[in-house]
């Protein structure tokens, strides 16, 4: 189990432990000690070290205005323009670090969303790994924690796709292993939105875990025997571990990102 809180001043009070007992309740227990992202910042700055030394990364001055007025856009938001790429203008200072992509093409095998390519320089260009205000990004802080907890598989939703080929190309400049992915389609609301807090969707209710978890996997497709719902949590999850069939999500009304995404046959 880890919490991702790298963002310090937008983490709300209590909002961990609510998450904790959310998991508890469900029957899913951490089978190692939490561990905070925002306790890991030495290993994160000894990581960015790393990847100077190497000549992977560079300091950049530019602002996010500066960006906005000049960038063309990319695929997850606007592509930096390569201002400081070799080297910051004078009179201006370091505010982020950024890595050299170098035109690299990533390419991966989704489990579900299946062969993936994406050409870094040109869909999303040299990315932030150390911000302005000195938090470090989130590229940077999956990879060296994945790598950190042993972490092989990586599930999580197809809104995260088009990262993946940023944090795969980090794990290949520090010699660390790739895990195995799969982005699962993420659950809208009836305008298209990710049901999210920006979007205003409900919380998971704890009252009825059991009968909830039952309807997760009706949604998911997963197509329970209708008595499951009177069984236990603990029952229901052996159910869907046994049973777990990713195919059927393969047609699911999703969100997924604009990324290169072949037919499956």
């Amino acid at each position: 189990m880890r919490m991702e809180d790298l963002d310090a001043p937008r983490c709300v009070a209590g909002a961990a432990d609510d998450i904790l007992r959310t998991l508890d309740t469900f029957g899913l227990h951490s089978d190692e000690p939490v561990l905070h992202q925002s306790l890991r910042t030495a290993a994160h700055e000894e990581t960015l070290q790393k990847l100077q030394v190497l000549g992977a990364v560079y300091p950049c001055g530019c602002t996010r205005k500066e960006i906005a007025d000049s960038a063309l856009h990319g695929i997850d938001g606007q592509i930096y323009p390569g201002t400081c790429h070799k080297g910051i203008p004078l009179g201006r200072e370091a505010r982020v670090w950024r890595v050299r992509t170098n035109n690299k093409a990533i390419t991966f095998s989704d489990t579900l969303q299946g062969r993936i390519t994406q050409h870094l320089e040109s869909e999303i260009g040299d990315f932030v790994v150390k911000r302005a205000d000195g938090l470090f990004a989130y590229q940077l802080a999956v990879v060296v924690d994945d790598s950190f907890q042993s972490i092989t598989h990586v599930v999580r939703g197809a809104d995260l796709l088009a990262s993946t080929p940023r944090q795969i190309y980090l794990q290949q400049l520090l010699g660390l292993p790739t895990p195995t992915y799969m982005h699962l389609p993420v659950a809208v609301d009836m305008q298209g939105e990710k049901l999210s807090k920006q979007t205003l969707a409900q919380p998971v209710e704890n009252n009825n875990a059991a009968s909830t978890l039952f309807d997760a996997l009706v949604f998911l497709r997963q197509q329970p025997p209708a008595e499951l719902r009177l069984n236990t949590i603990e029952e229901i999850l052996a159910w869907a571990i046994e049973n777990w069939q990713p195919d059927k999500l393969l047609n699911f009304s999703a969100q997924v990102p604009n990324i290169k995404i072949p037919e499956r046959h």
